[in-house]
Parts: structure tokens; sequence; C-alpha cells
């Protein structure tokens, strides 16, 4: 099971604590943007994981807001 499968499934409240506190939240998103890019193969995913890996703390919290109103993280669906 991948990490991207393993965050989805988790809780909603325990994916924003995840989110949430800042070096976790950088963890989290490398792992589940490359994990979506292994599974995928594609730019827009490639794209995202680099952000991810680069400006992971704030692009957290930009999930962590996208993740409260949409129920899944930002542009994982590319």
């Amino acid at each position: 099971m991948t990490f991207e499968k393993k965050f989805n499934k988790i809780s909603r409240l325990f994916q924003i604590i995840l989110l949430l506190i800042p070096f976790v939240n950088w963890i989290t998103e490398v792992l589940v943007r490359w994990s979506i890019w292994n599974r995928k193969k594609s730019l827009g995913s490639l794209i995202m994981a680099v952000f991810a890996t680069i400006f992971g703390v704030v692009f957290g919290w930009v999930d962590m807001i996208w993740c409260l109103v949409f129920h899944h993280l930002c542009l994982a669906n590319l």
C-alpha cells in the first residue's frame, strides 16, 4: 500500500494534525507526493513532488487548509 493510500485512509482529523506540525508536515508531504508520482509517473505529479520537497512546510500548511475544505491534497489528482 502506498503512502498516498495510507494517508487518505486515516481520519480527517489526524490528516490535519499531521499537516499542522511543521517538520512532520514536510515529511508527510514528501512521502505522499513522491508516492503519487511513483504511481502516476506524470509531469504534474513530478512538479508537485519537487515543490513539496523544496517548499514542504509552507506547502503542507496550504494542503492542510485544502484538506479541510476539499478532503484531499491540493492538486493530488494531476
